[in-house]
């Protein structure tokens, strides 16, 4: 096998560099223009993330004095961010490198690039028009994978999960959220196959995954919003349904490529959900990641309403170039 660092492998990949420098240039002009802040906040931390499905990568930090403890590769800078709101940086955005372990397609990798930006003040549906302004000084030309294509300047599709589930899938969860013999059921008539392990998050993920997905963003990029509370990780409830949460995602060619929220700001229901995801971790893989301590106080402390995003950087880019793999677009991949 031919290295990657190999000149003929080079020649090959310039173009996706050359374009990846473009972005990174293009992205920072959009936010500058904005009044963001760019920051740079520690890949190694106390707690990588709160998400039972994801697994990090761990290490050992020594100090001066001899003494050991346990350290993590951040999954995603949102926790370090909060508290940069908190500290009173109302608009930051980061390109940073992230990490998240047992992962490789040809949409993931083990080390990928992260956008992530908040502004303090900013509600969903105004980080919606943010990340539609985003794409669109961006994306010149058509977004693509394979011969589907998706055109940012054109009026992009907003729909809810509700809607989504009953276009797509036949499935109308309104009334019946939660209930998990209505989800089995669902999955059985749709063909989408539910374990007897799955719970109904689980459940309804494997259907929008299977059924709903493929259709987003085709012609113009889909944003599908307000998810069941139940997945609501960092996002806040909607004031006026509860039952449902402020996080939205963004899908180009049915590729999800960002996922949103208006964020969370009590960090007694924060705290709540932390435990629930620790049990569920232990549950399915027998581990589990600290909380992070610091976090919640600083949400305890005042995180300011505000919304945020994290958009996936590589694919952004592969998704502007045509590119069959991230490593197209990784200099040097894992």
């Amino acid at each position: 096998m031919i290295p990657q660092w190999h000149p003929d492998v080079m020649t090959k990949k310039l173009p996706y560099l050359k374009a990846r420098a473009d972005l990174c240039a293009a992205i920072r002009g959009f936010f500058n223009d904005r009044g963001y802040l760019e920051v740079d906040t520690p890949a190694l931390q106390t707690a990588p993330c709160m998400e039972a499905h994801l697994k990090a990568f761990q290490t050992t930090l020594i100090a001066p004095d001899g003494s050991e403890s346990v350290k993590y590769l951040h999954t995603s800078p949102e926790f370090a961010m909060k508290k940069l709101l908190v500290g009173g940086l109302p608009k930051i955005f980061q390109l940073a490198k992230v990490f998240r372990n047992n992962e490789g397609s040809r949409w993931h990798s083990p080390e990928f690039s992260m956008l992530e930006w908040y502004q303090a003040g900013m509600d969903y549906e105004g980080m919606m028009d943010e990340t539609i302004a985003l794409l669109r000084h961006v994306a010149k030309d058509v977004l693509r994978v394979g011969d589907r294509t998706c055109d940012a300047h054109q009026d992009w599709e907003k729909i809810t999960v509700v809607e989504a589930l009953k276009k797509y899938a036949g499935v109308d969860i309104a009334k019946n959220l939660g209930d998990l013999a209505h989800i089995r059921a669902a999955g059985r008539e749709t063909g989408v196959h539910i374990s007897d392990h799955d719970d109904w998050d689980n459940a309804l993920l494997k259907i929008l995954m299977d059924k709903v997905e493929p259709h987003l963003g085709m012609g113009a990029p889909t944003i599908i919003y307000d998810y069941p509370v139940s997945m609501a990780a960092l996002s806040r409830a909607k004031p006026a349904d509860p039952r449902f949460a402020e996080r939205f995602e963004v899908y180009v060619c049915g590729i999800e490529l960002a996922n949103a929220f208006g964020e969370l700001t009590d960090a007694k229901i924060q705290r709540e959900r932390f435990a629930a995801e620790v049990e569920l971790r232990k549950k399915i893989y027998g581990e589990d990641y600290p909380v992070d301590e610091d976090f919640l106080a600083a949400v305890d402390f005042g995180l300011p309403d505000a919304s945020g995003n994290a958009l996936g950087f590589d694919r952004l880019l592969m998704l502007l170039t045509g590119a069959a793999s991230i490593e197209n677009v990784q200099a040097l991949p894992v």
